[in-house]
């Protein structure tokens, strides 16, 4: 097959995760319901149903290779670069991190993965609010799944411990997660998806400096984020990020 029909078919037609089969079922019955009362309902029924089928969409990403850097959980644009402290379910300890967070709008890849290898060691689910996940308060207020990824010693790299938080929004009511506590991770890897648009934070471990600026474009399993081998001293300023 021609290379040049694989790519244009990996834009048209992508794969889609299997949480968006019974979705996409369902807005095609609904389309062709509204078809059959008013057929402009069912042209819009239609153009909702390639969304849906869009939403779920669950591309191929090549990710990084090094056990050093962090790699973004999200498709999305980042929202905010902060100095927090963790939620307490995280069992981070005590401290600030740096907290940096992804925002999904709507037509955005919604399959999350992990930002990093470890182990999985804590997994807290949060009831909450669904308030707008721009605002800052939502990393507390709202519901979510908290994860703590456990960091082994890799060479040149001393072990620790990194948060990735779910945080539903607005729009989002239901935060999937397909990891379990002792799982073992691999930096790219699926782990959840949110529906239907909202955030993930990412605390890092103490003293790594960030990589990347609020209104930078992020793909998941692909930006790179941070990289465990640099502080916030030798960290580049703003303006010397590339």
């Amino acid at each position: 097959m021609d290379p040049v029909d694989l790519s244009w078919r990996r834009y048209v037609m992508p794969p889609i995760h299997p949480e968006g089969h019974k979705f996409v079922a369902i807005f095609a019955v609904i389309a062709l319901l509204l078809g059959l009362l008013w057929l402009p309902l069912g042209c819009l029924g239609l153009l909702l149903t390639v969304w849906c089928f869009y939403f779920f969409r669950n591309p191929e990403r090549v990710t990084p290779v090094g056990d050093h850097w962090v790699i973004s959980p999200a498709d999305g644009v980042v929202q905010s670069v902060v100095e927090v402290t963790p939620p307490a379910e995280l069992e981070l300890g005590e401290g600030t991190r740096t907290r940096v967070s992804v925002f999904m709008s709507v037509f955005d890849v919604h399959v999350n993965r992990a930002p990093t290898a470890g182990t999985i060691g804590v997994i807290s689910y949060a009831k909450g609010k669904f308030v707008n996940a721009t605002l800052d308060k939502a990393s507390v207020d709202n519901e979510r799944n908290s994860l703590r990824i456990d960091l082994p010693e890799r060479d040149g790299l001393a072990g620790g411990t990194l948060g990735v938080v779910q945080i539903a929004g607005l729009v989002a009511r239901r935060i999937v997660c397909f990891a379990k506590v002792g799982d073992a991770v691999q930096a790219g890897a699926r782990f959840g998806l949110i529906r239907f648009g909202s955030r993930l934070d990412v605390y890092l471990p103490p003293g790594v400096a960030p990589m990347v600026v609020v209104g930078q474009k992020a793909i998941a399993g692909e930006t790179v984020i941070a990289d465990l081998r640099l502080s916030a001293e030798t960290a580049p300023r703003e303006g010397e990020m590339r």
